[in-house]
């Protein structure tokens, strides 16, 4: 089980809010686990693109619920599609990813889609006996999966960039270190590779002391979208304190996960021009704080930019339901500009 970290009373975060900006769809959650067709007990954290007309979401499905433990302790990955990326979602019949990897592999959860050369790369955490394995692979019909490498343990919240840059492949992650100071402090960091195999040239590029509304993690969301002004995501942010009790099926859970957004130069990839020091989206509605296995969580996981201007975000509520805000790109811009 992974340590919680110890805060300080003087490092608690106080209350967060959402950006006004922000517009949480009416019809949210717009998918849960009532919408697949095989044995779920929480259906979430998906990453969503448009792909070849539709929208595509490939989302995490957890079953077989463990009452000991409080949570259901099997995990897989399945696919979704719908023709306006809000209602109606087909989901395919089966699971598209689970145990592939070898005997070691517990279970797979947490995707994100990339299209990349015209093809579908999805990365995702690889739960194994001997930790998690942040994975690439690759399909060009959800039916054949080619697992392309898996990071050594423990690396997690892996994305693609959705093209090369200077003929290198690009990726954000975030490893599990202990640091200097005897404390784990997850950070995000970026990484590059001539094949998707074998990455190197790694290092932070942005780091939880740089968040004003974390003190535990930070963690990538969707694959970086570009815009004229620069490459755009979210990113998950994460505070603990120990005060919060029970806050979902656990005894007991501390955490708060909250968006945030950055912005990376179009060029130069490493270099941050500006990131959000105020969250984009914070737990506020009742299906992000109740009612679900750990209350209190935004985890978004994909983003579509529409002609008209609007983006889509997607992302996880409650560890339990997947659900959809919207904003204008140039708002999301400003906003994040804002704070350089």
């Amino acid at each position: 089980m992974e340590k919680i970290k110890q805060v300080k009373p003087e490092d608690v975060i106080g209350p967060l809010y959402s950006s006004p900006i922000v517009k949480r769809h009416p019809q949210n959650p717009i998918f849960t686990a009532k919408d697949v067709p095989y044995p779920s007990v929480i259906a979430y954290n998906a990453g969503v693109v448009k792909y070849q007309g539709q929208y595509v979401m490939v989302f995490r499905n957890d079953y077989n619920y463990n009452e000991e433990e409080k949570k259901a302790d099997h995990f897989q990955i399945g696919v979704a599609y719908s023709d306006d990326g809000i209602n109606n979602w087909r989901v395919h019949p089966k699971p598209i990813i689970e145990f592939q990897g070898g005997e070691d592999v517990k279970g797979s959860y947490d995707p994100r889609v990339t299209i990349l050369d015209g093809r579908i790369y999805i990365t995702y955490a690889m739960y194994t006996n001997h930790g998690y394995r942040g994975t690439i692979a690759v399909t060009d019909d959800f039916e054949n999966i080619e697992i392309l490498s898996s990071a050594v343990p423990d690396n997690r919240d892996i994305v693609l960039f959705p093209e090369r840059i200077n003929d290198m492949y690009i990726r954000l992650e975030r490893p599990f270190p202990i640091d200097s100071r005897s404390q784990r402090l997850y950070d995000i960091w970026i990484s590059e590779s001539p094949d998707l195999v074998y990455w190197g040239k790694s290092e932070p590029l942005l780091c939880v002391e740089d968040i004003p509304y974390a003190n535990e993690r930070l963690g990538a969301g969707n694959p970086p979208v570009r815009t004229e002004r620069g490459w755009l995501s979210l990113f998950h942010a994460v505070d603990i304190d120990p005060e919060r009790g029970k806050n979902g099926w656990e005894d007991k859970w501390p955490k708060r996960y909250t968006a945030g957004m950055m912005l990376q130069d179009l060029e130069d990839h490493r270099k941050l021009i500006a990131y959000s020091k105020e969250p984009l989206i914070a737990p506020e509605a009742p299906y992000e704080i109740s009612g679900g296995f750990r209350n209190n969580v935004i985890f978004p996981g994909g983003m579509i930019i529409e002609d008209t201007g609007e983006v889509k975000m997607y992302y996880g509520a409650a560890d339990t339901v997947q659900c959809l805000a919207t904003a204008q790109l140039d708002e999301l811009i400003d906003f994040c500009l804002s704070f350089k």
